[in-house]
C-alpha cells in the first residue's frame, strides 16, 4: 500500500539511492525539503546540478575540483617532490585535516578490487606513472588497509621501486579494514610519521 503521493514516493526513492541513506533517513529527508523554503529547494537543486556540470579531475592529481588544476598542485608552497597516493579525495581531505601533510596527492579513484572488477587499468595508475618521470623523491602509499588497498600498494610498489623512488606505506596506525575518512587527525598523523618502506 502506498503511504505518500508519487511526488513524494520519487523523492523518497531518489535519496534512498544514495549510499549511506536508509529509507527512513531518506523519508526524513524529503520531508525537510518539501518543508523548505521553495528558494533554498532551489538553490540546494541548483548547486547539485553546479557540481555535476562543473566539477571534473584535476589534470595534475586527479583529485576532484572545478578548476584545471586544483589548489594543492597549484600552490607555490606545496613539496612537489613527495607524492602522497591516496584512494579517493575524501581521504585526501581526511589528510588535509591534520594540517601537518605539506607534499602533493595523487587520487587513484578506487582500489584493486577482482571481486568488483576494478583491474589497474580502471584506476589513475598511468596518470601516476608519468608524474613520476619529473622530480620526486618519495611516494606515500597511503591506500586504506583492508585487502583491497593492501592489494593496491603492493602493486604501486611493484610499478615504483624499480624506478628508483623511495616508496613508503603509511603505519598501522590505521585499522584493519578502516577507511580514513572516518579516522581522527591523530592516527593519520602516527601513520604519516610511522610509514615504512616498501
Amino acid at each position: 500500500m502506498e503511504y505518500y503521493s508519487n511526488h513524494i514516493n520519487k523523492l523518497i526513492e531518489s535519496f534512498a539511492a544514495l549510499p549511506g541513506i536508509g529509507t527512513k533517513t531518506a523519508q526524513r529527508l524529503a520531508f525537510h525539503v518539501i518543508n523548505m523554503p521553495e528558494d533554498d529547494v532551489q538553490a540546494l537543486a541548483d548547486s547539485i546540478i553546479g557540481a555535476r556540470k562543473n566539477v571534473q579531475y584535476c589534470k595534475c592529481c586527479c583529485t576532484l575540483t572545478d578548476k584545471d588544476i586544483c589548489p594543492i598542485c597549484s600552490s607555490p608552497e606545496r613539496d612537489k617532490k613527495t607524492i602522497m597516493v591516496v584512494e579517493n579525495s575524501r581521504d585526501l581531505a581526511a589528510y588535509e585535516k591534520t594540517g601537518k601533510y605539506k607534499g602533493v596527492y595523487h587520487v587513484l579513484q578506487g582500489a584493486i578490487s577482482p571481486m568488483l572488477g576494478i583491474t589497474p587499468a580502471d584506476l589513475r595508475i598511468k596518470e601516476l606513472l608519468e608524474r613520476l618521470k619529473g622530480d620526486v623523491n618519495e611516494v606515500i602509499i597511503a591506500t586504506n588497509s583492508g585487502i583491497e588497498g593492501e592489494a593496491t600498494a603492493m602493486y604501486l610498489s611493484r610499478l615504483i621501486k624499480p624506478i628508483g623512488i623511495r616508496t613508503t606505506r603509511i603505519a598501522s596506525g590505521v585499522p584493519v579494514g578502516g577507511d580514513l575518512e572516518y579516522i581522527d587527525e591523530v592516527t593519520l598523523l602516527r601513520a604519516l610519521d610511522g610509514r615504512t618502506e616498501l
